[in-house]
């Protein structure tokens, strides 16, 4: 197995992000009924499905797609979805332009820079129940990994296993931001549906690449 894949194939992983959302659509959209307005699953779905249809026929590297995908995420879709991924599609795709093969220590830059773009964002900490439950402690997860200097493979799993843990701790929090914190104790006993996504993406990205550094 390699450590590393040519970012002029990267495409691919964009297209499994873009697969992801569209086959967990509606179950995202229910969960999001539950402690918000319903649409998170149907809005993401939106804006990638717009992606698809601009990278459609494109021959374009892992940069450029993600670039494309955060830019219809940031422009076209309404509520806090869009820009928070948007930034964090954006900024992964600015920290992997230039290079030619895609290793740990880019996945690496990409991962904190995007943690960062979404920080810079808005307030929202580990415990808020939110995204951040499950981006921070995954990007910590494969930064710790990486810094003992394991094989990237085993870095993608802690990746999602510490997203994982990350999605599934919001089941048990109280939203502190956004429309769901208006429901307080109500939020409780609940998945927080940005934090699903998140681990669905990472989750994806991580076998996209895992496939891409067999070849």
């Amino acid at each position: 197995m390699s450590s590393s894949f040519a970012e002029s194939k990267g495409k691919i992983i964009v297209e499994s992000l873009i697969q992801t959302i569209a086959e967990n659509k509606v179950y995202l959209s229910e969960l999001d009924g539950a402690i918000g307005d319903g649409d998170h699953g149907i809005n993401m779905d939106k804006g990638f499905g717009k992606a698809q249809k601009e990278l459609s026929g494109k021959d374009v590297g892992l940069s450029e797609s993600l670039q494309i995908l955060g830019r219809i995420l940031v422009d076209e879709i309404g509520g806090s979805m869009g820009p928070l991924y948007g930034t964090l599609f954006r900024r992964m795709a600015r920290a992997s332009k230039g290079e030619t093969e895609i290793d740990a220590l880019v996945i690496e830059k990409m991962l904190v820079s995007g943690l960062e773009g979404v920080q810079g964002l808005g307030n929202a900490q580990v415990g808020d129940k939110t995204l951040i439950d499950t981006l921070f402690p995954a990007v910590e997860a494969f930064r710790s990994c990486n810094k003992e200097g394991k094989p990237l493979n085993q870095c993608l799993d802690s990746l999602v296993e510490a997203a994982q843990k990350g999605k599934d701790s919001t089941i048990d929090m109280v939203a502190k931001v956004g429309r769901a914190s208006r429901l307080g104790e109500r939020s409780r006993g609940v998945l927080d549906p940005g934090a699903t996504s998140c681990y669905l993406l990472l989750q994806s990205f991580a076998q996209a690449v895992q496939e891409l550094i067999k070849e």
